[in-house]
C-alpha cells in the first residue's frame, strides 16, 4: 500500500472525480502524534471533545479532510510481545487516508484470557508497548472485545481498521460483520512470516536452549519454574556442550594444520618438479648428444693431435744441399799400430793420404 501519512507534502496521483481529471496537491499537515518525542496518550487521560459527532464518509476521507477533522480511524489487538507485523498493520491503519489520526485499542488480560488464550506479557507491558510505536496518535485502553456503536460514538471513530480476514470469536463468525456492513472497514494486509503465535512456536520448539541459556545468565531454576533434576539436567548437558566445542574446535584446527602442510607440501612439490627441470635441462646441456661437454672434448682433442703431429715444411722453403758423406772416424792412438793399417782408398781421387807419402 502506498503511504499517504499526515505532515507529508505529497503530489496526488490524477483520478477521475465527476467525469473530469482534477489533480490535487496534499498540503503540509502539523504531525498531531507525539510518537517522535514522547509515547502516545491514553484515551481516559484526554479531554472529551464537545462538537458534535459527525462520520465522514470514505471519499470524502480519500479525497483529504480538513486539518482540523482528520479522519479517526480505530485499529484493536491484544499486541502481545509486540513485533514488527503489528507495527506494519498499524502503518497501514495511518496511511489510509491523508490526514489520519490513529486510535488503537488495547485489550485486558482478564478479557483476553477468556476469549482468546494466556499472554507472555501482561496489560501494562502491552499497553506501554503500543503508546511508543510511531504511527500511534492515542491508546484506548482496556478496549472491548465487539465494537458497540456506543463506543464507536464515544470515541468519534470514521472507520475500523483490521485485515480482511474473517476473525472468529466469542460466538461469532466475524466480530467485524457489523463494522464491514456499516461501510466502516477499511481492510488491511497481514505481514506474512511473523505472528505472537509464531514467537511462542520456536520458543516452545527451542524450550531448553532458552532454559540453558537463562541459567547461564544468573536465573534460578525456581524462577524459571525448572525442577531439580531438570536443573542438573541442563548442567549436565551445557558442560557435556562446551566439551564437544572444544572437540570441533580441535578439529578445526587440526584441519587448518593438516591444510596449511598440504599447502606448503604442494608449494615444495611444485619447486621440487622446477628444481627437477633445471638440473635434468643443465644437465643435458652440459652432457647430452650436443652438449658443450661434447663440444669441449672434441675441441681439446683436435688441439692435442695438432700438438703431437709434425709440422709439415712449407712449400716455399729452400732446397737444403745435399751433404758430402761424413769422414771415416778413427782414433788416433790406432794410426801406428803395427796391428792396424788403413783401408786401401777406394778412389784415386781421395783425400785421404797416408804419412809416408807425405814424406
Amino acid at each position: 500500500m502506498e503511504a499517504h501519512c499526515s505532515g507529508l507534502g505529497r503530489k496526488r496521483k490524477r483520478e477521475e472525480l465527476n467525469g473530469e481529471t482534477e489533480e490535487a496537491c496534499f498540503r503540509k499537515r502539523p504531525r498531531r502524534t507525539l510518537g517522535l518525542t514522547e509515547p502516545a496518550p491514553f484515551a481516559d487521560e484526554l479531554v472529551a471533545a464537545n462538537a458534535p459527532y459527525a462520520r465522514v464518509s470514505m471519499d470524502e476521507a480519500r479525497r483529504g479532510t480538513p486539518e482540523h477533522r482528520p479522519v479517526r480511524v480505530y485499529a484493536d489487538g491484544i499486541f502481545d510481545m509486540f513485533h514488527s507485523g503489528h507495527a506494519r498493520a498499524l502503518m497501514q491503519a495511518k496511511c489510509l487516508f491523508p490526514n489520519t489520526h490513529l486510535i488503537v485499542g488495547v485489550c485486558s488480560d482478564d478479557l483476553t484470557h477468556k476469549f482468546k488464550g494466556f499472554t507472555v506479557m501482561n496489560e501494562d507491558e502491552r499497553y506501554d508497548a503500543v503508546s511508543h510505536c510511531r504511527y500511534v496518535d492515542e491508546v484506548v485502553r482496556n478496549a472491548p472485545w465487539t465494537l458497540t456503536p456506543e463506543f464507536l460514538a464515544e470515541h468519534r471513530i470514521d472507520f475500523v481498521a483490521h485485515d480482511d480476514i474473517p476473525y472468529i470469536s466469542a460466538g461469532s463468525d466475524d466480530v467485524y460483520k457489523h463494522i464491514k456492513e456499516a461501510g466502516m472497514f477499511a481492510p488491511t494486509q497481514r505481514t506474512e512470516g511473523i505472528s505472537t503465535s509464531d514467537i511462542i512456536t520456536r520458543i516452545v520448539r527451542d524450550y531448553d536452549v532458552y532454559v540453558r541459556r537463562n541459567l547461564q545468565r544468573g536465573y534460578t531454576a525456581k524462577e524459571l519454574n525448572v525442577s531439580f533434576i531438570n536443573e542438573k539436567k541442563y548442567h549436565l548437558q551445557e558442560h557435556v556442550d562446551k566439551v564437544k566445542q572444544k572437540v570441533r574446535d580441535v578439529e578445526e584446527k587440526s584441519k587448518e594444520f593438516v591444510q596449511k602442510v598440504e599447502e606448503k607440501g604442494i608449494d615444495l612439490i611444485q619447486k621440487w618438479e622446477e628444481k627437477s627441470r633445471e638440473f635434468i635441462g643443465n644437465f643435458l646441456q652440459m652432457f647430452g648428444p650436443d652438449g658443450a661437454l661434447k663440444h669441449m672434448l672434441k675441441e681439446g682433442k683436435g688441439r692435442m693431435l695438432q700438438a703431437i703431429s709434425p709440422r709439415q715444411s712449407p712449400s716455399s722453403s729452400p732446397v737444403r744441399e745435399e751433404r758430402s758423406p761424413s769422414p771415416t772416424f778413427r782414433l788416433p792412438f790406432f794410426t801406428s799400430s803395427p796391428f792396424f793399417s788403413p783401408p786401401p782408398p777406394h778412389h784415386s781421387g781421395s783425400h785421404y793420404a797416408g804419412k809416408d807419402e807425405g814424406d
